[in-house]
């Protein structure tokens, strides 16, 4: 069956050949079934009434508007995990260049004048200013211990480092990954207090906006290093500076750049390369590839950030796929519309996930478009779609 996705970034070619060769996939497709993409800001383009999910290759979905894209019953996936070793090296890098003074040295060195008999003199005579600490027995809070919290964590141990950190989300799976030396702190103001490296990786919420503030700066072990690799919003970028200023802070290194930032000799902004590799870009595509392309196809969800994941093995050719508002007696209704119909089901699978759910029903012949159109009309049904194989 032919099928419309539309991207709106470069997605890899890896990923895209994942896809079957009936869909049509290109940044200009009309009236998609689905749309991939990466940083493009959705929250003002028009919704196409075709469109049945997005998929985010990546793991914010900050860009996306997912009450706008829920109310009608379209899916958006995400990726998590596919770059977290990507985002992981780079802060091992950040914290190596907060520690080693490595950028006002860089800085010094690039100043110096003369010939190479000055340079060597001058070196040896000012490089005791750029002296750093070894991250061997030093100690890394983690606030956000998902995907990439936990494969951090590990390195970090492997490292010779203490670990602490703090997840008042943190799932069943995250913490079966998680290894058995991280101590988990009560507070964030218990893991600011006693880490030397203090390392972000939460989405920005409502809940989390400004997480790091003035106040929580202001009780920061003295000469630690701040590493935000997760959301600009996060960090109250004014609190930090003044907490270098006042040399609570050593240094600060994120992937935000900010006038406030550029201008300051101890901060370090990097322009948004934490997922910035060819492996991690692979990765994403062909994990989010595969997550719409088995919703397109068979209804199954997995990773959508708005939506149950669901997953149901084929009973019959026949199957429905009922995005709905988390109510009371909506398996009934759709049972005794089936039923009604002289439609026998084979299987059926409900999940639900706040106030939305997702149903798949399998039923053994194929089913009349007046049907459909009946479920429909329930009252809290979102969208149906047909899928027969």
């Amino acid at each position: 069956m032919t099928r419309k996705i539309k991207t709106l970034n470069a997605i890899s070619k890896q990923g895209l050949s994942r896809l079957p060769d009936t869909y049509v996939v290109g940044n200009d497709v009309t009236d998609p079934e689905a749309i991939l993409v990466r940083s493009t800001d959705m929250h003002k383009l028009e919704i196409p009434a075709s469109l049945l999910a997005v998929g985010r290759a990546g793991a914010g979905t900050n860009n996306i508007p997912i009450k706008a894209m829920s109310d009608k019953g379209i899916v958006v996936f995400n990726t998590p995990g596919a770059n977290a070793n990507a985002v992981k090296e780079l802060v091992i890098a950040g914290m190596l260049i907060g520690v080693r003074n490595v950028v006002p040295a860089l800085n010094f060195a690039n100043t110096l004048q003369g010939d190479d008999e000055y340079l060597h003199k001058a070196v040896e005579a000012e490089k005791k200013q750029f002296v750093g600490r070894e991250l061997r027995g030093s100690t890394l809070g983690i606030v956000g211990l998902g995907a990439i919290g936990s494969i951090l964590a590990e390195s970090a141990l492997n490292l010779g480092m203490k670990v602490i950190g703090i997840d008042p989300e943190i799932t069943v799976e995250a913490a079966w990954r998680l290894p058995s030396q991280v101590k988990k702190a009560s507070s964030i103001e218990e893991l600011v207090k006693h880490s030397d490296f203090i390392s972000l990786h939460l989405p920005l919420l409502p809940t989390t906006k400004n997480l790091i503030n003035a106040e929580r700066v202001k009780i920061m072990k003295k000469g630690s290093v701040l590493l935000n690799f997760a959301r600009e919003g996060i960090v109250d970028t004014q609190a930090v500076i003044d907490g270098l200023n006042a040399n609570r802070l050593q240094a600060y290194i994120c992937d935000f750049p900010t006038n406030l930032l550029r201008q300051h000799p101890r901060a370090v902004a990097i322009p948004h390369l934490g997922a910035s590799t060819e492996e991690a870009e692979e990765n994403c595509a062909i994990m989010v590839a595969d997550q719409v392309a088995d919703y397109l196809q068979n209804g199954n969800i997995l990773n959508s950030v708005n939506f149950p994941n669901i997953a149901m093995p084929r009973g019959s050719r026949y199957r429905l796929a009922i995005a709905n508002a988390n109510v009371p007696n909506m398996l009934g209704q759709i049972s005794t519309a089936l039923a009604c119909a002289g439609l026998n089901i084979n299987n059926m699978m409900n999940k639900s996930r706040g106030e939305l759910a997702f149903t798949l029903v399998d039923v053994e012949t194929e089913i009349p478009q007046p049907v459909i159109d009946q479920l429909a009309a329930i009252q809290g049904v979102l969208r149906v779609r047909y899928l027969p194989s």
